[in-house]
């Protein structure tokens, strides 16, 4: 019959794990108190525009009753919010396809290919991060204006695509440089192409960093107002950031209908930040497999 052993005890001097001291952890008040306040300083301006949005013209309440909805009504019918809303989408849904198509083929091709400009290259991605949009505008506006593109909407597009894909690009090669290049070239031995490797076994992979840069470019062409302002002059050309300028005029400004834009402005940016929350966190370690 084998003899039991009795469980050895640490010898004295030996290692031990350090016993936990009270005051090694922070006391609860010193992480919820920060928190509570950043919360107070975030919320308080929604609900402060929320606030004008839905209360009577005139009321001095600081609770939203009795809630009406005529600020809403009367923007998106007398202000023509509802086809400043339809171009908004149209800049934002096209820019973002335009960039993330654009920046995955640069993303690709720095990420996976040697060439003797690639370093200045990068630089100069990383340097045009440095240039104001504004220094921008008389050359761009002189381009469109000889391509007959003023007062057209593909102008703000192609914009905002060309000033979102510098970085747009050195983020995505960034996601492609993680994903190991042994899995595509065990594609290649089982008869795949380049672009139909990358298909199959990368772009699965770049799937949360694409979302990711998809989201951040749709959001800034929906908030960007200095393009809009300057190539549309058509009232129904422009987009709910010029939209919202025109609300505050020289003399008044009305609150309720500005309020109201404002939220009406806001909604899509909350949808598509609520949508993507679960892909920001592993967007910046897309291409990670798993065995």
């Amino acid at each position: 019959m084998a003899a039991t052993t009795a469980p050895t005890r640490p010898r004295d001097g030996g290692p031990r794990a350090p016993k936990r001291r009270p005051w090694d952890e922070a006391p609860r008040w010193q992480i919820y108190l920060p928190l509570g306040l950043y919360l107070l300083f975030t919320i308080i301006p929604f609900y402060w525009m929320l606030l004008f949005a839905i209360r009577p013209a005139g009321s001095t309440s600081l609770l939203p009753w009795p809630i009406t909805f005529e600020h809403f009504d009367k923007v998106w019918t007398e202000r023509s919010f509802a086809l400043f809303f339809q171009n908004s989408l149209i800049v934002g849904v096209l820019s973002m396809l335009m960039t993330t198509l654009v920046a995955l083929a640069g993303g690709y091709a720095l990420a996976r290919f040697d060439f003797k400009i690639k370093r200045g290259f990068m630089l100069a991605l990383l340097c045009s991060q440095f240039i104001p949009g504004a220094l921008m505008l008389v050359p761009l506006f002189q381009i469109f204006a000889n391509l007959q593109m003023i007062n057209s909407l593909g102008s703000v597009i192609i914009a905002e695509a060309v000033f979102q894909l510098p970085l747009s690009m050195i983020l995505i090669s960034g996601f492609i440089k993680n994903v190991p290049y042994s899995l595509e070239e065990a594609a290649w031995v089982d008869g795949c192409g380049r672009f139909r490797a990358f298909c199959a076994v990368v772009l699965p992979l770049l799937r949360p960093g694409l979302i990711a840069v998809g989201s951040f470019a749709f959001v800034h062409s929906w908030n960007h107002f200095l393009f809009a302002l300057m190539f549309l002059s058509n009232q129904d050309k422009q987009t709910i950031p010029v939209g919202l300028a025109t609300l505050m005029g020289a003399d008044s400004v009305d609150l309720g209908a500005l309020a109201a834009g404002g939220v009406i402005a806001a909604l899509p940016v909350v949808i598509v930040f609520a949508f993507i929350q679960k892909w920001l966190v592993t967007g910046f370690s897309a291409g990670a497999v798993k065995g």
